[in-house]
């Protein structure tokens, strides 16, 4: 019996009559998120080399993520139960979800086992082990105190073996079943509601792709999610899933491609009916000099921007990209000063958010189709 009611609730607001594409409101306790939406990674409790100041009043970030696997290794449940949840710990009072730590897991390729009852693992950090079931996970998540949670399950590689494919998929829809029961016979430890998302496996198989996308609306949660999508597949391949899977998951109900992408990626996705995605491409490729803009690619590293004295990226208004020149950036980005990752951190983000922005108000105007395929040109090229 269910004993923690959940109130996430989901209103499309637009669709795109040449697309799938649509707008939308995820209303949670801490506040509502505009979809389609991108989710900054903070995979120990923080989004690297930014304040979260900077996340809200110039990223303008709506909601972030956080990881059960890296927050049960460091600091630990006891540190984040004491604080009273993660909100607390790190400041952030927006909506915040958690990944189960499958995908983290499924790194651990060298020092994990998996069966049934979960999946042993040595942790990263000195090597002592631990066990994860989906009813732990479950309980962990609880004490982390994410407004939205995933189940557990098993992220196949690619590429994988059909038979394999089709193993892991069912024990994740077992998993499923298990993370339910837990999930609805437990309360949130902090005063608010919490919502879990099931993932959708299958590998590349279509038909497995199918049957898993029925198996996880069967469970009739407050959002969906699909996973084991880029991990090294051609993005045709993954546009491919995507769409067929968005076929099949209810229309009324958010959809989160978890770890993806390019801002091409997004924005293709966006036209096959995403509403949710994350990845760490933005913070790690701003930390290597690499800056996505609104008029392409920029490897800030090169000789040709160490004399432009041009903003960053003028579209996008926010300080970092008004006030700082190209100029600047490249010299604190080869010098190795803090300061260069932080600006190309905070550039990167502010960027995915402006193009997830932008989105929703062509999708609302109208105008998405053509605007998405000029831009997907855009944002691919190299300056």
């Amino acid at each position: 019996m269910r004993l923690f009611f959940i109130v996430m609730e989901f209103k499309i607001e637009a669709s795109d009559l040449s697309s799938q594409a649509r707008t939308g409101v995820i209303k949670t306790d801490h506040g509502e998120i505009k979809t389609p939406i991108f989710m900054p990674v903070g995979t120990a409790g923080s989004v690297k080399a930014v304040h979260q100041r900077e996340l809200k009043e110039d990223i303008k970030a709506q909601i972030i993520l956080g990881n059960t696997y890296h927050l049960y290794m460091r600091p630990g449940l006891d540190i984040i139960n004491s604080a009273g949840g993660l909100h607390k710990f790190n400041g952030w009072d927006r909506p915040i979800l958690t990944d189960s730590g499958g995908y983290q897991v499924y790194s651990l390729a060298g020092t994990r086992k998996i069966k049934e009852e979960g999946v042993t693992f040595q942790s990263h950090i000195d090597g002592s082990k631990h066990v994860f079931s989906p009813e732990y996970v479950m309980d962990i998540q609880r004490t982390i105190g994410a407004d939205i949670i995933m189940a557990f399950d098993e992220c196949t590689p690619y590429p994988c073996e059909y038979d394999y494919a089709e193993r892991s998929m069912h024990m994740t829809h077992r998993w499923l079943k298990r993370c339910c029961d837990r999930f609805d016979s437990t309360e949130g430890k902090y005063g608010f509601n919490q919502t879990l998302f099931p993932i959708v496996q299958g590998s590349v198989y279509k038909d497995l792709r199918i049957k898993s996308a029925e198996a996880i609306a069967s469970f009739g949660r407050e959002g969906n999610a699909i996973g084991g999508l880029s991990v090294g597949e051609p993005a045709e391949m993954m546009y491919e899933m995507t769409e067929l899977v968005c076929g099949i998951l209810p229309k009324d109900k958010p959809r989160y491609l978890m770890g993806v992408g390019t801002p091409a990626n997004i924005l293709e996705s966006i036209a096959l009916g995403i509403d949710m995605f994350d990845c760490v491409m933005p913070t790690r490729n701003a930390r290597n000099g690499m800056l996505f803009t609104s008029e392409g690619i920029i490897n800030i590293k090169n000789k040709k921007w160490e004399d432009d004295f041009s903003p960053i990226d003028p579209n996008l208004g926010g300080y970092v990209d008004t006030f700082y020149s190209k100029a600047y950036l490249r010299h604190l980005t080869i010098s190795k000063e803090i300061l260069g990752a932080q600006i190309a951190s905070i550039h990167n983000l502010t960027f995915y958010l402006w193009l997830v922005g932008e989105a929703r108000e062509q999708i609302a105007k109208g105008t998405f189709t053509p605007w998405k395929n000029e831009m997907v040109k855009k944002v691919a090229r190299r300056l």
